[in-house]
């Protein structure tokens, strides 16, 4: 199964989902919906009573269920019950809410809309403009945003050319590339910054954003330049991108005499902005 994870928000609430590519359609978390629907603070009691609730009356819809995993409060990725669209459409009718409806027309859009992104991938970017608009965002940080994901996906692309494996080796060669400019992996980057679900980018200051997307553009054109041939010599490439963008914050921190990374988040300063105004 080729998937595609993804933070869908409904009302700004997450649904973890994935995109699998061979059967064009979503699998969306079940916890996620009904902890929504719901309001339930312990949606996985509610689940697990309506899972033998729905077998007792003899439904299919438990033979339908998938699990794949997603990445949990903690951090750490948990084998997760989902269900495609069409399914889940099913099991909404069994859970008596005011936000079924609402919902209901919220998962159609999102199905609509990848297959429109499919078809024309400059829509993705309108969205994701909006996306950001929408949760207040300077626009400043948003050309930042949009561009890091534009320089991610030529990195990435240069990653596949070499035949490297989507998942594992892109989480080693990306903690290697963040370990060398900041000095912290992945995951102690979001740690730092308090994150637990959260996209470590999204939270990214803009002077972070920058210094990240020198050191992943450095990789990309260091990986077209030497033509690494396999993936021991991709992770001396990744260090030598990320080592790019550290010599630069070197020399900033020297001349501003400032942490360039540290526990603020462009979330916080969001937040702190409205409490201003």
């Amino acid at each position: 199964m080729t998937k595609e994870t993804a933070l869908q928000m409904f009302e700004q609430k997450q649904v973890r989902s994935y995109w699998n590519e061979n059967e064009e359609q979503w699998y969306f978390s079940i916890i996620d919906v009904i902890e929504i629907l719901t309001e339930s603070s312990i949606p996985k009691r509610y689940w697990s009573d309506l899972k033998k609730k729905l077998t007792k009356e003899g439904s299919q819809l438990y033979e339908n269920i998938v699990q794949l995993k997603f990445v949990a409060a903690d951090g750490k990725k948990y084998a997760t019950d989902c269900l495609n669209t069409t399914q889940l459409f099913r099991l909404i009718q069994s859970i008596p809410s005011p936000k079924a409806e609402p919902f209901k027309r919220w998962l159609a859009q999102v199905g609509s809309e990848r297959i429109d992104e499919m078809q024309d991938p400059e829509l993705s970017i309108d969205r994701a403009l909006e996306h950001y608009l929408q949760l207040g965002y300077s626009e400043n940080w948003i050309n930042q945003r949009l561009k890091s994901i534009e320089i991610r996906k030529e990195l990435t692309d240069e990653w596949k050319s070499k035949g490297l494996k989507k998942g594992t080796q892109f989480a080693i060669l990306t903690d290697i590339i963040t370990k060398a400019w900041s000095e912290k992996t992945t995951k102690e980057y979001k740690i730092l910054k308090g994150l637990k679900k959260e996209n470590l980018r999204d939270n990214m200051t803009n002077t972070e954003l920058i210094l990240n997307m020198l050191a992943e553009a450095s990789t990309k054109d260091i990986s077209q330049a030497i033509n690494p041939k396999n993936f021991k010599e991709s992770q001396k490439v990744a260090q030598q991108g990320g080592n790019v963008a550290k010599v630069a914050l070197t020399e900033l921190e020297d001349k501003t005499g400032k942490k360039v990374v540290t526990a603020i988040s462009a979330r916080t300063l969001l937040e702190n902005k409205r409490r201003k105004e």
